[in-house]
């Protein structure tokens, strides 16, 4: 089972523009929804870039910003984005195709990096996992998003959106 869950993070990406494809096409979008759906997305993205902000990936267990509040706020992020895009999308099978597509590969990405992070982190990880640890302060830092490639989540946000009006004209 770890080695589709680590297949299936591996390639989350790649079927996320195959789920984007059948997205789009099957989008019946509106002004209002485009509206509604895009001040959703924009949620999700700006905890990604607070996250991003944060996360010191492969150097430690980050334990601030919003990792205060939840083990994956980049995951939560993208589930808050995929919420808006359904919204814009105005179509119940884009609903069932977004959720479907995040449900199976958040989860697997979620069981390959947490083994990851125990196995590179020891105990440091499940202890932060189980509410043991807090760590110190840090501030967030715009530099490190960038580092963190944030910005390459908030082009794709922008390039669906920017679809999403096509197929609405």
């Amino acid at each position: 089972m770890a080695d589709v869950a680590r297949w299936i993070a591996r390639r989350r990406v790649a079927l996320g523009f195959l789920s984007g494809v059948a997205a789009l096409w099957l989008a019946r979008p509106t002004g209002d929804s485009m509206i509604a759906g895009a001040a959703v997305a924009s949620l999700g993205e700006a905890l990604r870039i607070w996250a991003a902000g944060h996360l010191e990936k492969g150097r430690e267990v980050t334990t601030t910003g919003p990792y205060r509040f939840t083990r994956h706020p980049l995951y939560l992020g993208s589930t808050i984005m995929g919420v808006g895009l359904v919204i814009a999308a105005r179509s119940i099978v884009v609903g069932v195709l977004v959720f479907g597509y995040l449900g199976v590969t958040l989860t697997a990405a979620i069981r390959s990096e947490e083994a990851h992070l125990t196995d590179k982190f020891g105990a440091a990880y499940p202890e932060y996992r189980d509410g043991r640890v807090r760590g110190a302060a840090r501030r967030f830092s715009a530099a490190r998003a960038i580092r963190n490639r944030e910005y390459r989540a908030l082009v794709g946000l922008l390039v669906a959106f920017a679809l999403l009006a096509w197929r609405w004209r």
